[in-house]
């Protein structure tokens, strides 16, 4: 079992208006769509970059979501890299098997930043 591609990368920002206009403005690429994600702590705004990838940003609605977590301890930049897996069970039992710690939130699987060198990587089944 192995990564397809990268699916998405979300970018933890302090201000959407500001980062919006400089992924659009300055960057050129086009934005999908900005909204609120309560259930999820953050205001997002999404960039196409063709073949259903994106980049996500994320704003934290408030200083106790994880993404204003991340910002307080680590700054603005990329919290999570989403990458594409064939078949998402197997690969929890392949990583699991291989000791790497799983974080399972709702339908979201994540590979633990401690088992991947600091970086959260949220798989993202992609059946071909």
């Amino acid at each position: 079992m192995s990564f397809k591609w990268i699916d998405h990368v979300v970018i933890a920002v302090k201000d959407m208006d500001q980062a919006v206009s400089t992924y659009r403005d300055k960057l050129g690429l086009k934005l999908r769509g900005i909204n609120n994600a309560p259930e999820l702590g953050i205001k997002q705004a999404h960039f196409d970059l063709g073949d259903g990838r994106f980049i996500e940003l994320a704003e934290p609605l408030g200083p106790e979501t994880a993404v204003g977590r991340s910002i307080e301890r680590r700054g603005e930049g990329i919290p999570i890299l989403a990458v594409a897996v064939e078949n998402m069970e197997k690969a929890k039992e392949e990583y699991e098997s291989k000791g790497i710690q799983l974080i399972a939130d709702g339908d979201q699987v994540f590979l633990h930043p401690r088992s991947t060198n600091g970086v959260l990587i949220q798989l993202i089944e992609r059946p071909s």
